[in-house]
């Protein structure tokens, strides 16, 4: 199984699954969006054996490019790791003070987050595209964490895993003011005089929203590498018949 991990270590596991073309369904990992359930389960097992957890340690959600967030426990165990029918509803961000159980995202050009905060033992993850972060999931997921579970967002340690490069993500003016409209988003923004589109830094615009919310910018990384661009990486601009790389998040 091709997997990029950000951390592996005593305390934390972390990464992202990678396309690969000698793996089933190019090692897609999202039943919403395959030809062969099967090869899905198949590969996602793979995961939970890499992980060195049963299948039904993850956790995924139906992800509608809300701004809603979900609190994860014992009880939610396994919910959508073989079914859509059990995933969380109508949810883009999940967070936990769970161990031993991981947290999945999905994504083809839309910015996944990872968030951990080591003293508290939360972990959460956030799948972000256009309309997330117009919507401000990540800073309504600030607001859940600080308001309701007490977290102090300066001991907060965030990745912003791979996305759509400001390059290939080029948008027409509704979507610019959207952006726009936010009001922190214009320097991570510019306009094409040739082909009269914008190009709109997504990973930069989340950043900032944590950033507003109080987390340190030197906690705060980065995968700057682009879907669309790299060889490994699943892109729905590119191919709107693409699979979905899945980010995991799991405290041990």
């Amino acid at each position: 199984m091709n997997i990029q991990f950000y951390r592996n270590d005593d305390e934390l596991i972390s990464g992202i699954t990678l396309k690969d073309v000698t793996q089933p369904e190019n090692n897609n990992m999202a039943l919403h969006c395959c030809d062969d359930a099967n090869a899905i389960l198949k590969n996602r097992q793979q995961l939970a054996d890499a992980l060195a957890i049963d299948l039904q340690k993850i956790v995924c959600a139906n992800q509608t490019h809300s701004a809603n967030v979900y609190k994860v426990t014992a009880d939610d165990f396994g919910r959508g790791a073989t079914s859509v029918d059990t995933a969380i509803p109508n949810t883009d961000a999940l967070y936990t003070f769970e161990k031993g159980v991981a947290l999945c995202t999905f994504t083809a050009d839309c910015v996944p987050v990872s968030i951990y905060e080591p003293e508290s033992g939360l972990i959460a993850v956030i799948h972000s595209g256009w309309q997330g972060t117009v919507k401000e999931i990540s800073k309504h997921v600030m607001e859940t964490l600080i308001q309701k579970e007490q977290i102090d967002p300066k001991k907060l340690q965030i990745h912003i895993g791979t996305a759509l490069s400001q390059e290939k993500f080029e948008v027409d003016e509704d979507v610019y003011l959207k952006f726009k409209a936010l009001g922190y988003a214009d320097d991570f923004m510019y306009f094409n005089d040739t082909t009269r589109k914008y190009h709109i830094d997504n990973q930069k615009t989340v950043q900032m929203q944590f950033e507003l919310a109080g987390v340190p910018t030197s906690q705060i990384t980065i995968d700057s590498s682009c879907t669309f661009k790299k060889e490994q990486g699943f892109s729905y601009r590119q191919n709107r018949a693409d699979g979905r790389h899945l980010t995991f998040l799991m405290q041990k």
